[in-house]
């Protein structure tokens, strides 16, 4: 499924038109985001948590060459499903 897809299901199913679907899920992957780089946890209850998590820096090598790099420390956007979803993705 899409973006797009996902903006027409949520036009249909909520009497709205594409557009205000547009720009809702823009607000609502913009807040996420924004709330992950402030180092908070977002959980929507019954469905998952995005949160963030810390990579340390380490060594590396490149696939083609065999040379050594080293991967700076970096974060990493995680997300865990709730029991319910994965509960109701297992019926």
């Amino acid at each position: 499924m899409s973006r797009s897809d996902i903006e027409s299901k949520m036009a249909k199913e909520s009497g709205i038109t594409n557009k205000q679907a547009e720009t809702a899920l823009d607000s609502f992957i913009a807040y996420i985001i924004d709330s992950l780089k402030q180092g908070q946890k977002v959980t929507l209850v019954g469905f998952g948590a995005f949160s963030v998590a810390d990579v340390k820096a380490r060594m590396a090598r490149n696939p083609k060459t065999g040379e050594p790099i080293q991967v700076p420390a970096h974060k990493k956007p995680k997300f865990a499903a709730s029991k319910n979803l994965k509960d109701l993705l297992n019926t």
